[in-house]
């Protein structure tokens, strides 16, 4: 078993020791990375997702590994009463949140044009439900937690992006519009909290390029793990010529929950392998 001298002696440093970081999201397969990366940097994590049993393994893993006190919080982000019975178990057990991930999101086939499909078929409801999922999903979850590090005058809110916000990619429609708000949504933010709450409650986004995950995998690799056409098309595109692993987004996730980044808000920060630099030329 890890315990975190152990961790901190791998590491480094622990730069979040003590803090409360809730992580929405959080049996995903990047949130799973998150929270862990969080945890060892000292943090004690909240898992937040719907799939309670996973939720609590996990944090079963954390507390073992890392040797710090985590929580498993089962909540829908789009629910503001579970997101509020979520609030109050955190500030019982800790009594106050430090960092917040909102790591929720993701995709829906029929958002998605079809390689023979048209725009002008894609459901009103589709649009709908990525729309609320990726930016209703971010919203209410910061207006739950986030009012409790406005009383608290600290605190570190990080939204989860997508490369697809800036450089639009074919076929995700609904996907890549709704992280272009996500994205304007945080920089609004931090300058909302820094005029109102003074300098402590930073916001800020991290975007990641592209990383193998649940919602992506059968559109991007085959059944026996080789390229798809669009797969390769996005390595052929990418300079560092590979898939991102979900462990390369943990020292910028911790750099921006950190006093590291303690003059940063109302920043993207991109992971992404040289994709977005690339022209194709």
């Amino acid at each position: 078993m890890s315990t975190l001298a152990e961790n901190r002696a791998r590491s480094g440093s622990i730069y979040l020791e003590n803090k409360v970081a809730v992580v929405t999201g959080g049996t995903g397969v990047l949130g799973t990375a998150f929270c862990e990366g969080l945890a060892l940097e000292g943090a004690h994590v909240v898992v937040v997702g719907r799939r309670a049993d996973v939720a609590e393994a996990l944090a079963l893993r954390l507390e073992r590994t890392y040797g710090r006190e985590a929580l498993a919080a089962p909540a829908d982000v789009l629910d503001q009463l579970s997101l509020v019975r979520c609030r109050d178990k955190i500030m019982e057990k800790f009594g106050r949140i430090d960092v917040l991930v909102n790591g929720a999101g993701g995709n829906q086939k029929g958002a998605t044009v079809s390689p023979d499909g048209s725009f002008f078929e894609v459901p009103r409801a589709a649009i709908e439900g990525v729309f609320e999922l990726n930016i209703t999903g971010t919203m209410l979850p910061t207006q739950i937690f986030g009012e409790v590090m406005a009383r608290q005058g600290s605190g570190s809110i990080i939204n989860v992006s997508s490369i697809s916000s800036t450089s639009p990619l074919t076929r995700v429609v609904g996907y890549s519009a709704a992280k272009a708000g996500v994205e304007n949504f945080t920089k609004w933010l931090a300058v909302e909290l820094a005029r109102k709450h003074g300098n402590r409650i930073r916001v800020n986004a991290l975007q990641p390029g592209f990383f193998l995950a649940e919602q992506n995998r059968a559109l991007l690799t085959n059944a026996d793990g080789s390229l798809t056409a669009r797969g390769q098309t996005i390595i052929d595109h990418t300079p560092l010529g590979r898939f991102g692993e979900p462990k390369e987004l943990i020292p910028a996730l911790t750099f921006l929950a950190s006093d590291q980044s303690s003059f940063v808000t109302g920043s993207i920060l991109t992971v992404d392998g040289g994709f977005s630099a690339f022209s194709g030329v």
